[in-house]
């Protein structure tokens, strides 16, 4: 069982008219391994990473970090909104946020505190922006979700922490084969606070409060990307964006549909995590036009099945080199599609001013993300500020 403070009852899915069964991105049934089952998607194996790394040299472009990055990519103390209604999300760094929802409900999005991301802590990207704010200065989670179980995006450290903090009272959602990744962490989390989801499956979330029961609907949804804390298991577990979607319930949910209990008013937001759009051959294509390979269809799939979307969370860092980086990681111009294709009412860019990946950082300055998003955004004819932007580490997004 959950925690006391929250109940979960599954939701019946949406699929696309692309759903098979067996799913198409299972590898054998059941799924042993998982993959990316698109033309859009071309892998590279760990030989090319090393040639990418060490041996090319063709479009290296290492610049430091400014020693002034703090002025670059402001950080604020975070306020979470508190004076402010509506659904909100506040940026820690990279792709962590924390979200509350318009009737309480805190979640946080891939959440890292920790000062270097690898394998015990001792090896990996270091972070050069520093987290907003501690730990114990966040409101109380009700539940985490991760997209995938790379270590800038599941941190043992943090979470153990976040677990102390609430005294075991969390709960998380993941995809297939990170529950058996987290038991395993080493901090403490039991089995029965963990839900693992596919593609297409959704959970609600309840919590009571004094005047009846407040709910948010959380999905599952596909992303392009990979997964695999070590050479021996890459591709074990499945990797995910996340779709959270407002409920107006005042008594306990249904199972039956995602759209019971919904309001006009209710809001939406989709949180990418980390993934491609299209696969590119050349590293001087930083957009996905013009590319021999089509874009995810996903991504309209998501749209159509649960847009409009009132805010989108989408990855525009750790781009470059495009022939290696393109079928995992999108550009600015490929989140700009991808705002486009899941009917995003406002983006904002995250993945990005916090690590520097340990083959992008010899290929992108750090402040190269933020000024090819603010150019792929005013390309496509929307406006700055109001259709797509980037906050401030600790800055809180209301919408």
């Amino acid at each position: 069982m959950p925690p006391q403070s929250i109940s979960l009852t599954p939701v019946s899915p949406r699929h696309p008219p692309s759903y098979t069964t067996p799913p198409s991105h299972h590898i054998n049934s059941p799924a042993s391994s998982f993959k990316n089952p698109w033309p859009s998607f071309q892998r590279k194996s760990p030989l090319d990473a090393a040639k990418t790394r060490w041996f090319s040299s063709s479009s290296k472009n290492f610049v430091p970090v400014p020693s002034n990055i703090s002025t670059i990519i402001p950080i604020n103390k975070p306020d979470f909104g508190s004076d402010r209604k509506g659904l909100k999300a506040t940026w820690i760094g990279h792709a962590s946020f924390l979200v509350e929802t318009s009737d309480g409900i805190v979640i946080l999005l891939d959440p890292v505190w920790s000062h270097k991301v690898g394998p015990y802590g001792v090896v990996g990207p270091v972070r050069f922006s520093r987290p907003p704010c501690s730990i114990d200065e966040i409101p109380h989670v009700d539940a985490v979700l991760i997209s995938h179980d790379h270590y800038d995006h599941l941190d043992s450290w943090t979470l153990s922490e976040i677990l102390k903090k609430q005294k075991g009272d969390l709960h998380f959602l993941c995809a297939l084969g990170v529950k058996s990744e987290l038991l395993h962490l080493g901090v403490g989390i039991k089995e029965s606070q963990v839900t693992q989801l596919d593609w297409w499956d959704g959970i609600r979330l309840s919590k009571e409060n004094g005047a009846g029961v407040n709910s948010v609907d959380l999905i599952c949804t596909p992303a392009q990307h990979s997964s695999g804390r070590a050479p021996w298991n890459f591709s074990a577990s499945l990797w995910c964006s996340w779709v959270i979607r407002e409920s107006s319930s005042t008594s306990s949910p249904s199972p039956s549909s995602l759209d019971t209990n919904e309001s006009p008013t209710s809001k939406s937001l989709y949180f990418a995590g980390d993934t491609g759009f299209c696969s590119v051959d050349s590293d001087d294509q930083v957009s996905h036009h013009a590319a021999p390979h089509p874009p995810c269809p996903a991504f309209e799939e998501i749209g159509t099945l649960y847009g409009p979307f009132d805010l989108a969370l989408l990855p525009i860092g750790c781009f470059q080199p495009r022939s290696f980086m393109s079928g995992v990681h999108s550009s600015p111009h490929d989140s700009v599609a991808i705002h486009k294709a899941i009917k995003s009412k406002r983006s904002i860019g995250m993945h990005y001013g916090t690590f520097r990946g340990s083959i992008s950082a010899h290929y992108e300055p750090v402040t190269e993300p933020v000024e090819r998003w603010r150019q792929a955004v005013e390309k496509e004819g929307l406006e700055w500020g109001v259709d797509a932007d980037v906050c401030s580490i600790g800055d809180t997004v209301v919408v």
